[in-house]
């Protein structure tokens, strides 16, 4: 890949070069199969670049079907592809994309040009740092390329039923919310994968992953915690790998900007702070692998700014209620919830409850969590997780700003700070925005940080290769992925 930078007065030009893939020694013939519990429903939704929703979980299977014009891998955050798509491809894929960061990429990309069929020129209006950190990591899909031919003539709900990509697997078969089964590519540019088979299997129930784990039912487990995880950790043969992924979880006060409720009150949602009790959530679920946090903004991104701790303390939680009108607590509702994460929402519902807010827990099969949430249907409390890569600038723009596609509202001010910021191309005045940002969030409680999960997979005796990518939870790239003996 190319790039080559111009800048004119307001415009700035970025080229990107598609490079054809260069022959090499014909490897040995893909063999052999792994399977893969994994820990939410499959869905179509994750077939389709187009609908990353802010969030990790489709590209745990767009690294196997699809390519992307950049994508973080082992040891290069922005990797360029080496198949032969064409420029087209690239222009159609930015053109349909619509999920996390769309808003952002649209406003800030004058136009997508093509240049020849293998060079693409993305014309912006002006100049824009994060712009392939927007377009080149997993913060959004906009860079995984989808053939225009084929999505012609399928449609999207088309392709969703059998997507086409240039990826190292081929899809064989799916049973929508139960099993997912791809085959190899032999062609694929990078390597010819060495596993002929990938099988992902949905097992919503943890104590279900780790039961088939122990009767090589599976090769991976996804996401094994808390009693789990220590019993695998205990299990011969077995091996317990935890990774930390850009990943937080958090509490969204949905009627915050709503003068009628309780969660307009400051001092309401500083209670709610001090009523969760993360270490020992992390202690519990994590084994302690995870962080602490009070930030939706993981500690390792770029322009994060350390706030100070929020206490665990339900005496002073409960002297903030009372200050604020309510010192009998008050009826909360629901607190919405992806169901793999129920454990660590329900913690915290009894850390509410023990001070008097009031609150029931409402798990959800995880694609129908997400739709309800960019479609803003909850209306009370939701417990939001995202290990979208990026910086904090990405995190932001998707679960901050009045316009985000994952928030319920907005502050003015933080908004007109990220608009300034995103022009801004003085490293040092717009790391000051960014942190600004990130105090008026701490300061206004605008969320109930919980913590920086760590990601524990269970694996099998029959892996050998782990590949993994810096800050990525999942095993990719699926090229190489190995078996013992292979």
């Amino acid at each position: 890949m190319k790039v080559r930078r111009v800048s004119l007065a307001s415009v700035a030009f970025l080229a990107l070069a598609v490079a054809l893939a260069v022959p090499v020694p014909a490897p040995a013939a893909p063999e052999g199969q792994i399977t893969i519990a994994v820990h939410v429903s499959l869905a179509p939704t994750w077939f389709d670049p187009a609908e990353t929703p802010g969030v990790i979980t489709p590209f745990m299977t767009l690294y196997a079907l699809h390519d992307a014009l950049v994508k973080p891998m082992p040891g290069n955050p922005f990797a360029p592809t080496g198949d032969p798509f064409g420029a087209e491809d690239v222009k159609f894929s930015f053109e349909r994309y619509k999920g996390g960061g769309a808003t952002t990429l649209k406003a800030r990309v004058a136009a997508v040009e093509v240049v020849d069929a293998h060079r693409v020129r993305f014309r912006l209006k002006q100049p824009w740092p994060d712009f392939m950190t927007f377009y080149g990591t997993p913060a959004t899909g906009a860079a995984w390329i989808v053939p225009k031919s084929y999505m012609e003539k399928v449609g999207d709900e088309g392709f969703k039923k059998f997507p086409v990509g240039a990826g190292p697997y081929r899809f064989v078969s799916f049973n929508p919310g139960i099993e997912l089964i791809l085959e190899a590519y032999d062609g694929f540019w990078r390597k010819t994968p060495a596993v002929k088979r990938l099988v992902f299997k949905s097992v919503p129930d943890e104590s279900t992953r780790l039961a088939m784990l122990k009767r090589a039912e599976t090769d991976v487990a996804y996401s094994i915690r808390g009693p789990n995880a220590e019993e695998l950790k205990r299990t011969p043969g077995l091996t317990l790998k935890a990774t930390l992924p850009t990943f937080t979880e958090w509490i969204t006060f949905t009627q915050q900007w709503d003068p009628k409720s309780p969660w307009s009150d400051r001092r309401v949602r500083l209670a709610a702070n001090h009523a969760i009790d993360r270490k020992a959530i992390n202690e519990a679920e994590y084994l302690g692998y995870g962080k602490p946090t009070v930030s939706i903004i993981p500690h390792d991104f770029e322009f994060f700014w350390n706030p100070p701790v929020y206490a665990f303390d339900p005496a002073r939680a409960r002297q903030l209620l009372a200050e604020a009108g309510y010192p009998k607590g008050f009826d909360a509702g629901e607190v919405a919830t992806d169901a793999v994460y129920a454990p660590e929402a329900e913690a915290v519902v009894n850390g509410f409850q023990a001070v008097g807010i009031r609150a029931r827990l409402q798990p959800m099969e995880r694609a129908a969590f997400y739709k309800a949430d960019q479609e803003k249907t909850f209306k009370h409390l939701v417990r939001v997780g995202s290990a979208a890569a990026g910086n904090a600038a990405t995190r932001i723009e998707a679960f901050v700003l009045s316009t985000g596609i994952r928030s319920y509202g907005g502050y003015a001010d933080i908004d007109a700070l990220f608009r300034d910021q995103a022009a801004e191309m003085d490293r040092k005045r717009r790391e000051a925005m960014l942190h600004k940002i990130q105090q008026l969030m701490y300061e206004r409680a605008m969320f109930a940080s919980i913590v920086e999960p760590a990601f524990l997979t269970g694996v099998g005796s029959r892996m050998a290769e782990l590949p993994t990518i810096t800050g990525h939870p999942y095993l990719s790239p699926y090229e190489d992925l190995k078996l013992k003996g292979r």
